[in-house]
């Protein structure tokens, strides 16, 4: 119990010291939620999507999953976008991955996890479509780190995919699809070069971002 009182103690402090420096900040934040991103990233507990693009709470819109992975029938993560999309009309969705990512070096080295591996299956599809690329790399950290990035470029076109962002589409929507992944090693994030407002721009941006992987 004592860990558990100490998180309790660690809130109060981080509560009195947002009221001193903004005396109106939790009355601001719990009256709009108002953010223009939704973040899909991975559950790893070393990637909040908040601190690391350094934006307070209420502006960033998050859903995390092991791998970061956007599967059709996932309606956790459908249900999530939906509501970004229809209700909170964000402009932006963030595929982020990070390298080194657990997950994603589970699927490509075929670890067994548990239950966790029907989830990483989508992972090794991804594995499967670029295993050419893969293969010719010298070593496995490297291996992985290209999978964690090939894995977000295939999410991304998932997101895009999908009737939800299909639909905000057609209906005039301005909606932003982009893949990032980050590094833990020095806290960066580097856009992969895809970015996609439209459905006619997916197929020339996937295979622009494929091409960048593969140089």
């Amino acid at each position: 119990m004592h860990d558990l009182q100490q998180l309790l103690a660690n809130n109060q402090r981080w509560a009195r010291q947002r009221v001193e420096d903004d005396p109106h900040f939790f009355k601001s934040l719990s009256e709009q939620q108002t953010p223009e991103y939704l973040w899909i990233g991975c559950s790893d507990s070393r990637v909040p999507a908040n601190q690391i693009i350094d934006l307070p709470p209420g502006e960033v819109f998050v859903h995390r999953n092991i791998a970061n992975q956007v599967v059709h029938t996932d309606f956790n993560c459908l249900s999530v976008l939906q509501f970004a999309v229809d209700v909170l009309k964000v402009r932006h969705i963030l595929v982020v991955g990070h390298y080194g990512c657990s997950g994603v070096r589970a699927a490509l080295q075929g670890q067994r996890l548990g239950i966790s591996d029907n989830w990483l299956r989508h992972v090794k599809d991804v594995r499967h479509k670029h295993i050419h690329r893969l293969s010719a790399l010298p070593d496995q950290t490297q291996c992985v780190d290209k999978l964690c990035e090939y894995n977000v470029v295939e999410q991304v076109m998932n997101v895009c995919h999908s009737t939800i962002v299909q639909d905000a589409w057609e209906a005039g929507q301005s909606l932003h699809i982009h893949g990032w992944v980050y590094s833990l090693e020095d806290g960066l994030v580097r856009d992969l070069g895809i970015s996609i407002d439209g459905p006619d721009a997916i197929m020339s941006r996937y295979e622009y971002a494929l091409k960048r992987l593969a140089d």
